[in-house]
């Protein structure tokens, strides 16, 4: 495609990250390298992603971001500046009203590029506007920006977000571990990491085998079917050894049949409207290891604080965001349009990547999941080459800048 000048818009969508601002940030640096070739005019940002153009609220980057300053300090901002959404656009063809009005918010404020920063869902939508303004003969580069602590977007070697939610994950289960090898009690202790299909995340508690470091006695994905029998019998051998045992779970992990193992404990409760009630996957455990083992045991689930704990964000993955959203902006203002950026890995040791793109059609709902050689044959550990492949992306430390003994972040 051409070259095309007009103005820009750009949106953040589903779960936010450490890190998802800084991909924010290498967009607005970007736009403002591109000035001088006249590509962008300027920069909007779509509060709530998409549903917030649709309802026509959007703000200047452009004027806001006049200061180097300000957009450093954005890089070190966790959570979504602009305010996600989690809104799916319906399938082509269903409801016409919708792409007509995105349709005709593009032409009213005459935006030629749109960078949407997110996950698979947001992949999704990238699809669909790009098939969408094509059939409409709408000269537009719509270009998807990685982003997801889940590190599932296949194509790409790693998704922004993920390096620094897998360095507080192996931070964080490094301190529970010392925390519980104080006591000659006999006690299980089981954490709970984000993860519904893939295993990534928990696979990061696994990371200090690379060094040499202290890991949990277990760890369970998603990628593997978990098995009661087995697990009562390794939490024996693993409280024969030493009083106290630290599990890393996936909160997606399921029996061979596919029911959750939050179900499959027969623990579900039922509240005042019939409905039933989920216990978490590290509280089914726990209760199921209490009935059966009858030792101590808590369940710990880490919940929101691993999506964006910017005082413990990785270096690497916030130099890496902001790559890719500049790249992004230099893809599109060479006409490129309707691909997802991608990190590609060229060398572990020494760690090195290069920013490329590929067709977003292929990518968006697809699932990459752990591949089989980081999963020990007993399914109930990754492996070392596991933990090397991660380890680098969690190098470097990164907190933002503190005042009065508190972060300072922006707020739009």
């Amino acid at each position: 495609m051409k070259k095309l000048i007009g103005n820009a818009v750009v949106g953040q969508s589903g779960g936010p990250t450490a890190a998802i601002n800084a991909t924010l940030a290498g967009v607005i640096r970007g736009v403002k390298e591109n000035v001088g070739d006249g590509a962008i005019h300027t920069l909007y940002g779509m509060r709530n992603g998409v549903q917030g153009l649709l309802e026509e609220r959007l703000i200047d980057l452009t004027a806001f971001f006049d200061s180097e300053e300000k957009i450093k300090a954005l890089e070190h901002t966790p959570a979504a500046a602009l305010g996600s959404c989690r809104k799916k656009l319906p399938k082509l063809g269903e409801d016409e009203a919708v792409y007509a009005k995105l349709l005709s918010l593009f032409k009213q404020n005459d935006i030629r590029s749109f960078f949407y920063i997110g996950g698979n869902d947001s992949m999704d939508t990238v699809a669909k506007l790009s098939a969408y303004t094509k059939e409409h003969d709408y000269e537009m580069c719509i270009m998807g920006v990685p982003k997801t602590i889940d590190n599932d977007l296949i194509v790409t070697d790693h998704t922004p977000g993920f390096g620094s939610a897998a360095k507080y994950i192996a931070v964080t289960l490094q301190e529970i571990i010392r925390d519980c090898a104080v006591y000659t009690t006999p006690a299980v202790t089981i954490v709970e990491i984000m993860g519904r299909d893939a295993g990534w995340l928990t696979a990061a508690a696994g990371i200090p085998l690379a060094v040499d470091g202290l890991v949990p006695d277990m760890i369970y994905l998603p990628e593997r079917a978990f098995s009661k029998d087995e697990f009562f019998e390794d939490l024996r051998a693993a409280l024969a050894k030493h009083p106290n045992v630290v599990i890393a779970v996936s909160e997606g992990i399921r029996f061979a049949d596919g029911t959750y193992v939050c179900e499959g404990f027969g623990i579900a409760s039922v509240d005042a409207f019939g409905h039933k009630q989920l216990s978490g996957t590290g509280k089914a455990l726990e209760h199921a290891v209490k009935n059966e083992i009858g030792c101590k045991v808590r369940s710990i689930e880490l919940n929101l604080p691993q999506r964006c704990a910017a005082h413990l964000a990785s270096a690497t993955d916030l130099a890496e965001s902001v790559m890719v959203g500049r790249a992004a902006v230099k893809a599109a203002s060479e006409g490129v349009t309707r691909e997802m950026m991608t990190i590609l890995r060229e060398s572990t040791n020494p760690y090195r990547v290069t920013i490329g793109h590929s067709d977003v059609s292929l990518i968006a709902n697809q699932i990459k999941e752990v591949p089989s050689e980081f999963i020990n044959a007993r399914g109930n550990h990754v492996t070392k080459a596991c933990a090397e492949y991660l380890l680098p992306l969690i190098a470097g430390e990164a907190a933002p800048a503190y005042k009065n003994g508190l972060p300072e972040f922006i707020i739009l």
